[in-house]
């Protein structure tokens, strides 16, 4: 669910297509290595970089529905609360906490109810530990994701609130995309690639403002342990 450069993959096709869904056109890199096909879909496509609060989610997981993949895997930039999880560390999702009240679901006409009590898959999980886990050797991998509705940066009190109710990481997209892929019973993991401490607690300097083109920057930065869990998951 994000941009990453296919020279890192050995490549014996990459095809440019545009998915028509009901809820939106969404432009798709589709990559043949080897056995596998990847389906790349950048969440924030659009004429500009859309902000968070306006990605079109139902269209990009209907799109990779159509597609018929077995299984998604989001690349999440994410704030980082805990000491033990700095800047440049790459973990992943086992629960999320999402109390900002905007629905997200493919069921708007009749009740459906989906269970969220394991929200990401256990499988999908286990294997990013595998690849992820040597390469950070002590650090803590499985994190709870924090939803904030953005665009705006958290402030410092949001933060220490957010990690009295058990949030350790913070972003803007991830468990709407998760939800919708529960409803579709497509199994769901989240990589989290920490780019910045969150609001107050820079070491040193708990003033700091968050500056949204530093914080890319990181995320970018931090792609190699990303890829390693990709080829893992092709093999």
């Amino acid at each position: 669910m994000t941009s990453l450069a296919t020279d890192e993959f050995e490549v014996d096709r990459a095809d440019k297509i545009v998915a028509q869904t009901k809820f939106g056109q969404v432009p798709i890199l589709c990559v043949k290595t080897g056995k596998s096909e990847l389906f790349f879909v950048e969440r924030h496509h659009g004429k500009s970089t859309t902000p968070p609060h306006s990605i079109n989610h139902r269209a990009n997981i209907e799109a990779l529905s159509q597609a018929g993949v077995d299984s998604i895997i989001a690349v999440c930039s994410v704030g980082t609360i805990p000491d033990n999880f700095p800047p440049g560390s790459v973990g992943y999702a086992t629960q999320y906490i999402d109390f900002t009240g905007v629905d997200m679901s493919y069921h708007d006409q009749s009740a459906r109810f989906t269970s969220m009590t394991s929200p990401f898959d256990k499988h999908l999980n286990e294997k990013l530990h595998s690849v992820l886990s040597p390469i950070q050797p002590g650090l803590k991998l499985d994190r709870t994701y924090w939803l904030a509705h953005g665009p705006h940066f958290e402030t410092v009190a949001e933060i220490n609130a957010i990690e009295k109710l058990g949030g350790e990481v913070v972003g803007m997209t991830m468990p709407r995309e998760c939800k919708l892929a529960a409803e579709l019973k497509i199994p769901y993991a989240a990589i989290l690639v920490s780019s910045n401490w969150a609001a107050g607690r820079e070491p040193g300097n708990s003033l700091k403002d968050l500056d949204h083109d530093e914080v890319s920057s990181n995320a970018e930065s931090r792609l190699a342990p990303v890829i390693e869990c990709i080829k893992a998951l092709t093999q």
